[in-house]
Order: structure tokens, then sequence, then C-alpha cells
């Protein structure tokens, strides 16, 4: 929707073709909370960008500062260097002017209290770059770009799907459309493509990623299938980016597809074991926002695809929110043992040997701090744990099952630093645009959270306005 309201603000007439029935209109984005990375110097930053937020609430919050260079660093030392320089350095370098453009146009923000900051010694700290969420969630930012394109003058045609790209030696011409199982044409010489990636595609996911891909839990939006990308492809434009991993978070190992409140993200403050009752990964390895779309990979790689998430009492009250709903997977008990024979399909002795070697292994010496990477870490064992090792030994004991949730696709469309979709000749197809997570390029393997946002967000407002300026008129034919 940013491309739409960039390219209405532009002067262009615009038709969004939505998919979806309205009432879950809006893609990946519904399932959010809505939270976003961009950059900032420091606190007077964050006030052009919340300005109504009250001088107390400043004081006994300290937001610190998340550069561009910090932005850009995170970006390259996640994708072990594999992003795209060009489209990396436009995404950090545009996201705080692309923050403020979105309040102008009427999007509103408020801290991320309790999920991104914990309060200590009265004073709020955030940590891992990310620190503001749009009011309402992932579902209270649909709905204000869409009452912005509405008001902007777009117009926005539900259960209506693109099936083709009219495409010749000029550059594109129209796209064939299915209007609630009616074909149109529309005559353009202007579109964009910003229809998400192919992750609730289960053929599409098999092919690209492989096996066990066609049994993981599928977060998001179900009408994320692909067909952007395809129909691109199939006029000769060039694909790029990581086909081969996706977004694949922690979650809870029994709760429907689709169904919101699959998360499981307190991780960092317990400890994760498989079926065989052993650790598999470094719970502590950096803050949540940067490992939390990789280690849902790893749990699928598990015997039986799963894993626990431990905690004891007393970090209990640290957990997220999505821990204390009701549809989750979960058992409570007074002793470890109790807890093993719970879970029931863990190996008992090697899950209490496990334990007892991780609490004895932790260095007790520097104190627990959840705002920043404490060093608190265990000692000499195979598998460690870098930050917020604490032991785990006081009752009640909770369990938490969990499996991989797939969230969206890293591989999509190539495009050059003013959106446009690049063709296999690496030359620009002549009125294509590109924005979202049809795009490639960006994240490969892993992701800094809230940068997803962002970047449909920066280069949406690019597509939208390069999309204005050539475009020459619209014709709907029945």
């Amino acid at each position: 929707m940013c491309a739409a309201i960039s390219a209405s603000e532009n002067g262009a007439k615009v038709i969004v073709l939505e998919k979806s029935p309205e009432q879950e209109k809006g893609g990946n984005t519904t399932y959010t909370h809505g939270s976003i990375r961009f950059a900032y110097n420091d606190q007077n930053d964050i006030k052009e960008i919340i300005p109504d937020m009250e001088e107390e609430d400043f004081r006994i919050t300290d937001f610190g500062s998340y550069t561009e260079e910090q932005f850009y660093d995170d970006l390259c030392i996640m994708t072990d260097y594999k992003t795209d320089p060009t489209l990396a350095s436009i995404l950090t370098g545009e996201s705080f002017e692309t923050m403020k453009w979105l309040v102008k146009h009427n999007i509103r923000f408020i801290p991320i209290y309790g999920r991104q900051a914990f309060k200590i010694d009265g004073i709020f700290k955030f940590w891992g770059g990310m620190v503001l969420e749009s009011v309402g969630g992932g579902a209270g930012l649909v709905d204000a770009l869409h009452l912005e394109a509405a008001r902007l003058g777009a117009t926005i045609l539900y259960e209506t799907m693109a099936v083709e790209l009219l495409h010749n030696d000029d550059g594109i011409y129209g796209v064939v459309i299915k209007e609630k199982g009616k074909t149109k044409r529309i005559l353009t010489n202007s579109v964009v493509l910003a229809s998400g990636g192919f992750h609730a595609n289960v053929e599409m996911r098999t092919k690209y990623l492989g096996q066990k891909w066609d049994i993981v839990h599928t977060r998001g939006s179900r009408y994320n299938t692909g067909e952007g990308i395809q129909m691109a492809l199939n006029i000769g434009a060039l694909s790029a980016g990581n086909w081969s991993t996706a977004h694949s978070v922690t979650g809870d190992r029994y709760l429907p597809d689709f169904e919101e409140g699959f998360q499981r993200l307190s991780y960092p403050f317990g400890i994760m074991v498989n079926a065989d009752g052993k650790r598999f990964v470094d719970e502590g390895a950096d803050f949540r926002n940067y490992t939390y779309a990789k280690y849902g990979r790893i749990i699928l790689q598990q015997p039986n695809n799963c894993a626990w998430q431990i905690f004891d009492a007393k970090v209990a009250p640290l957990l997220r929110e999505e821990y204390k709903g009701k549809k989750v997977t979960k058992v409570k008990a007074d002793t470890l043992e109790e807890l093993a024979d719970k879970i029931g399909e863990i190996h008992k002795e090697n899950f209490l040997q496990e334990i007892k070697s991780y609490n004895e292994s932790i260095d007790q010496s520097t104190p627990f701090n959840p705002n920043i990477k404490d060093g608190r870490q265990t000692r000499g064992l195979n598998v460690p744990k870098t930050n917020w090792a604490n032991t785990i030994d006081t009752a009640p004991f909770e369990a938490y099952a969990v499996t991989c949730g797939i969230t969206f696709t890293f591989g999509g469309l190539k495009i050059n630093e003013r959106a446009e979709v690049q063709s296999i000749q690496y030359k620009k197809i002549n009125g294509l645009y590109a924005a979202g997570e049809v795009v490639g390029g960006l994240f490969y393997s892993n992701y800094p959270g809230g940068a997803g946002l962002m970047a449909g967000s920066v280069f949406g407002k690019i597509a939208g306005e390069n999309a204005a300026k050539h475009v020459v008129q619209t014709t709907i034919v029945k």
C-alpha cells in the first residue's frame, strides 16, 4: 500500500488488486506487531516520529541510537555479507525519511514497551535496533494504509488477482486479472508487483526450500503464493536472492496454520532441548531480533521436527505475551523429573543430565541483565550459551512445545535503485516495478527483525513514485 500511496501523491490513477477478501487484506503485514526498524541518531529523531509522546515518558525511556551505519552493518553481518549493497544502502539510508513520510500519511507509532525494553532502575532501555511499532499492531497499520490510499483516490479491488502481465518490446502494457472469477484486462504501462513471496505455496516451498518445508507451520497470509514472482519470471525477469532459505521462526508445535499467536520468542531466557533431551543451539547468541528468523530452520532439523523451551520461575515473568494465551502447548511441574514425564516424548535421563551440566557450567559472577548482551555465559559445554545464562532450578518449571514456522521467503525478483524489475539481460523491464517480499537480494539465511516492514515501505515509496512518473494512462477493458 506504500506504493499505492506514493503513486497517488505523485499524480497517478491507482488501482490496487487485492487477492484476498477485504477482511483478510494486507498480506503478511496484518500478522506482524507493526514493529519497524529504522535508523535514528537520538531522542530528538524519535520525537519527530511520535511528537505527541509525553515528556515524562521520554524521561523514563532510553531509546539510545541506531545509526545508518549500524543498520547497514547488521544487514551485512546477518546475511554473511551477501545482501545487495545498493539495496541495503537505500534501505538503511532512506529508513528515517520514510518513517517521516509514513507519519505525514497518518500512520502513528508508539514505543514497543514490554517486548523490546525492560524497566530497570526506573528506566526502560531499548535494545536490538527496533524501538517503535504502529498503533494497533500490524492490523492497525494495514487499516491506516488502506484508509490513506483511499483518501488519496486509489481504487481497491478485493478478491481480484493478476494472472498475467501483458508485455511487448516496449515493456508492460497491462495485466490480465480475475475479479471475483471474471477475466478482465487492465491496460496500463505501469505495474508495481507487491504481492509477497511464496511462503503459502507448498509446491514452491518444496521445490525451492527442499525436504520438510512442505510440512512446516505456515504463518502469515494464506494468499502469498508466489504468482507475482512467477508472472514476472514468465516475461523474462531476473531472479535474485536466497531461494533456498526463508524467514523461519520458533513457534507453537500444534497451532493451526495462518493463526496469530504462533511465535515463542523468549528462548534467550531459557534453554531449548530436542527429543533426545539435548540442547542444540546457543539460545543467547544475540538479541532475539537477530536470531529468531533462523532458529526455526534449526528446529526443523531436530528429531520429530520439534523441541521444547524450558524456563523456571525466575524468568517466567519475562516471557512475552504470546506465552500467556489460551492456545499454548505447555506443561508445568514442580520438579524437573515430573516435567520430563509430562513432556512424554523426551529422553528423560539425557534431559535431566543436560540441565545438570548446564546449571553447573554457568559463570554466575556476571550479573543477569535482559536489556544488554550481558555476557552471563556457560563454560565448557559443546553447545555454549553466550548471554543470559540462568540456572534452571526454581519451581515451578515450564516447557513449551515448539516447531518451525515459515513467515516469508527470501528469494524474489531483481530490482535496481529505482525499484525497476530487471530482465535476464540485466536491463530494466519498462513499466514493471517491485517492492516488499516479492523482491530478492536483501535477506540471506537471516534478517534483522523489523527490516521487512521497512523494506516494503522504502521500496514501495520508491516504486510508486517512479511508476507514477512512467504511467501514461490506465484503462479497464471488460
